[in-house]
């Protein structure tokens, strides 16, 4: 059993102790130049990837990691590169549910052990979690919670489109993440609150109905 996390790195910087990650991106092009060697690394490495992503985009992301150098067919192949869709994951049932998709995250990175893999490095498209804007807070509890969750050594990327999201709801992902992608850059997070302390927070403000605001839709083509 491992009693150190490698570093690993990436966005012009290093992941080290701190896994669970936040990503800006504004666009396609800045989201797949920092991705992909980070992708292209692991897969060397014969580590384990699993990507979330949005049903009707999901062969373009293939193309993309095609596009990249890896060998897609052998790596699906041999159960190393799974592409999921959100009705495989966040919205099992139709609608996100924390507790479902806690579960979902903890059978998925178990998967890679079972199958022999050091680590599971998981990229997400986070905004399909929040296609139901009645579950927006559902959400953020989620996020925050993620961070006991994630005890062992696997990455967790989760990716959100900038120009989707307000201010509001900017603020809270990054309280929820301790380590973030901004710029196409890692930075450790100030703003990061222990799950423990936010949620108390939360608990102590109670319904946020409204607080956010809502979403911009991802209908675009990436």
């Amino acid at each position: 059993m491992k009693t150190t996390a490698e570093p690993i790195p990436f966005a012009s910087s290093t992941l080290g102790r701190y896994r669970h990650v936040c990503a800006f991106f504004n666009s396609p092009e800045e989201e797949y130049a920092t991705l992909l060697p980070f992708v292209r690394d692991g897969i060397e490495r014969g580590e384990r990837a699993l990507h979330v992503v949005l049903s009707q985009f999901r062969e373009h992301h293939l193309d993309r990691l095609r596009g990249a150098g890896i060998d897609v067919a052998t790596a699906q192949q041999r159960g190393q590169l799974e592409v999921a869709t959100q009705e495989e994951t966040y919205l099992t049932g139709g609608h996100f549910d924390k507790e479902a998709v806690s579960i979902v995250v903890r059978d998925a990175l178990k998967k890679g052990m079972a199958l022999g893999f050091p680590i599971t490095r998981l990229i997400a498209h986070a905004e399909i979690a929040v296609e139901d804007w009645s579950n927006l807070d559902d959400f953020i509890e989620y996020e925050a919670r993620l961070n006991d969750i994630l005890q062992g050594y696997d990455p967790v990327i989760c990716v959100y489109d900038a120009s989707a999201l307000n201010g509001s709801l900017m603020v809270e992902v990054l309280r929820t993440h301790p380590v973030a992608i901004i710029g196409g850059r890692l930075y450790e997070n100030p703003f990061f609150v222990p799950p423990h302390e936010f949620l108390e927070q939360v608990r102590q403000r109670g319904p946020t109905s409204g607080r956010y605001g809502r979403m911009t839709a991802l209908t675009a083509s990436p």
